[in-house]
């Protein structure tokens, strides 16, 4: 199929970008990688009566440390991410998860503000966000907020985003000494969607655990965080039996569907079954 018609634009700035989206408000969508809008619009699930493409702004596209932050622009390539050697020394969670999502051809165009504004309940982005404990700033031409992921994601394909506003960058807490994590994820194949993924993070401190984060993928109507599991952890020692308990109440905040990549049941199981490798993968990250 054929999109329907649409006009285009391409701004040189964000503020060009954010005035344009405050002049069409619902009709317009933000071009960035294009990997879920495209498909979307050629199957008439979405037809935007504009696309305001955000590629030529430069300023979007970086990944650094400052101050007490990682901070990510909106229009960071995944195949940046996958290569980016920040990542791999100090955000094993981030570096499993790039080289993860989906395919080659996929991750050399897809943004990671993309994915978090697309709200895909099986993007993998979204989940090791919530593990991390992330924050998104958000921009409209009259504003400026930053918000937890959490708040970020509502529901399926849903955001707290409004018509007007923007995602413009991604900030990570920095990851203290002693801290490690992991993303693991079950797929039919290469470049499919995930059965069920699942991101965790831990902090060490005295021998016990400091904090802990955990997000689930593709178990629900959006990305989950597992907060029982990672309440149960917080100021417990890292023990086998701390994590089988983390791992059962993770399983237990989980709600996916049967479908052809699996029953409910078998999902869950595999919840709880990566939930307790990743935890034992973290803890030998973060003990050195």
């Amino acid at each position: 199929m054929f999109p329907s018609r649409f006009d285009y634009v391409a701004p040189d700035t964000v503020e060009e970008v954010l005035a344009t989206l405050a002049q069409h408000g619902d009709e317009a969508k933000i071009l960035a990688g294009g990997q879920s809008l495209i498909p979307l619009m050629k199957l008439r699930f979405a037809s935007p009566g504009l696309l305001v493409d955000v590629n030529r702004v430069p300023g979007l596209g970086f990944v650094e440390e400052t101050g007490e932050h990682l901070r990510v622009g909106t229009l960071t390539r995944n195949t940046e991410l996958e290569r980016s050697a920040l990542l791999k020394s100090g955000y094993p969670v981030m570096a499993d998860a790039a080289p993860m999502i989906s395919d080659p051809l996929v991750r050399n165009r897809g943004t990671i503000g993309g994915s978090l504004a697309h709200a895909d309940p099986a993007g993998d982005w979204g989940s090791v966000m919530l593990a991390l404990g992330a924050e998104v700033v958000i921009k409209s031409s009259t504003d400026e907020r930053t918000i937890p992921v959490s708040e970020l994601l509502v529901n399926t394909f849903t955001t707290s985003l409004d018509p007007t506003e923007m995602i413009t960058e991604i900030r990570v807490p920095k990851t203290p000494a002693r801290s490690g994590g992991s993303y693991l994820k079950m797929e039919r194949r290469v470049g499919d969607f995930a059965t069920v993924a699942t991101a965790v993070h831990l902090t060490l401190d005295n021998g016990t655990i400091k904090r802990a984060g955990i997000g689930l993928t593709a178990v629900g109507s959006k990305n989950l965080q597992a907060s029982a599991a990672e309440d149960a952890l917080a100021g417990a020692e890292p023990t086998a039996e701390a994590f089988e308990e983390a791992a059962r109440l993770a399983a237990e905040a989980s709600s996916p569907s049967s479908d052809v990549r699996g029953s409910a049941e078998y999902k869950k199981a595999m919840v709880r079954t990566f939930v307790r490798r990743g935890l034992d993968k973290a803890l030998e990250l973060a003990r050195g």
